[in-house]
């Protein structure tokens, strides 16, 4: 025997509006704040869940898809939303921003509201991947697409970066530049790409030692902090290059390096992975492994496109190649 689905009319009632009301308010539409909180508080405890086509068809051609993303100040995060951008053209789709914070439970929480009518579509670059998160976005009603590498069990569009493999490009760059004594600076390790990118390290240099630095966060504060760690050992244990976990981190210890009056590439080499434009743009420019922020958007909105038109079909991958890009922090002119 299965369970009707609640309805239109049970939501007005538990809320105690009319049925015009509760359209508005699933639609997205202005309606007096107290009559907002009580559709959505009604609609919530009944596990009520708009049909996609049907509000679609009610809306016109253009389907509300929604990014969420861990900090929306972070210029990574900027690149992809212009990717998704690329993709969704010419579709109609209208595209809102989440910033979610960096907690599973958040990230969660954010999906199970977005698929009370509030989007179509959901594409999705969390840092912390939680079972609970997982269950989430596996049972979601409405179609997800992660930017992020998942197990290959996990029934889920994806696209995916082979971090390791950007640590491998800057690193055995490093080395054809001379740096014998090279120094990480990774982010927080119980994040995907913290943990990937320090694994990968620790690979490639079979040491773990002073010159292995863990942050509490992707952040240029975060690179500076670093720095002072590095500056702090004693000459022979100071590293000759610097390899960052992201740009953010690399612009930390650039800046730290150059304030200490530090050559830079000449005494003290350093790479970073992202390419955002502050790596580029800075003085000097910053040496950076490409993983193709924007690409990866433009990717996983057209995978979303595929899923809302063939719910069925099976679970896609795309992968995007990371590329080196040489600057002035590790290439003497």
């Amino acid at each position: 025997m299965t369970t009707r689905r609640p309805t239109v009319v049970q939501v007005a009632r538990r809320a105690g509006v009319s049925i015009a009301s509760v359209s508005r308010v699933l639609n997205g539409k202005a309606a007096r704040p107290d009559t907002t909180d009580r559709v959505r508080a009604a609609a919530a405890e009944l596990g009520y869940l708009p049909d996609a086509a049907a509000r679609s068809l009610k809306l016109g051609s253009g389907r509300q898809v929604t990014l969420a993303v861990d900090d929306i100040g972070n210029p990574v995060y900027s690149e992809l939303m212009q990717g998704v951008v690329d993709g969704l053209s010419g579709s109609g789709a209208r595209l809102s921003i989440a910033s979610t914070g960096q907690e599973p439970s958040e990230l969660s929480a954010l999906v199970r509201n977005l698929s009370r009518g509030l989007a179509d579509g959901l594409v999705i670059s969390p840092l912390r991947r939680s079972s609970e998160l997982l269950r989430s976005l596996v049972d979601s009603p409405i179609p997800v697409v992660v930017v992020g590498n998942l197990a290959d069990a996990v029934p889920l569009d994806s696209v995916r970066i082979d971090s390791a493999g950007a640590v491998r490009l800057a690193y055995r760059h490093l080395q054809s530049m001379g740096a014998a004594r090279i120094a990480f600076v990774g982010g927080p390790p119980d994040t995907a790409p913290g943990s990937a990118r320090l694994t990968a390290f620790r690979q490639l240099a079979q040491h773990d030692d002073g010159r292995v630095l863990v942050t509490g966060s992707f952040t240029v504060r975060s690179g500076e902090r670093a720095w002072n760690k590095l500056a702090a050992l004693s000459k022979a244990e100071r590293p000759d290059a610097v390899l960052a976990a992201n740009d953010l981190l690399a612009l930390g210890i650039l800046r730290g390096a150059l304030s200490a009056g530090v050559a830079v590439p000449e005494q003290l080499a350093v790479a970073g992975i992202d390419d955002i434009t502050f790596a580029r743009v800075f003085s000097p420019a910053l040496t950076s492994v490409s993983l193709r922020s924007r690409e990866r958007g433009r990717l996983a909105a057209e995978l979303l496109q595929h899923r809302m038109s063939e719910p069925s079909a099976p679970p896609q991958m795309r992968t995007v190649t990371p590329r080196l890009v040489v600057r002035e922090s590790t290439c003497r002119s």
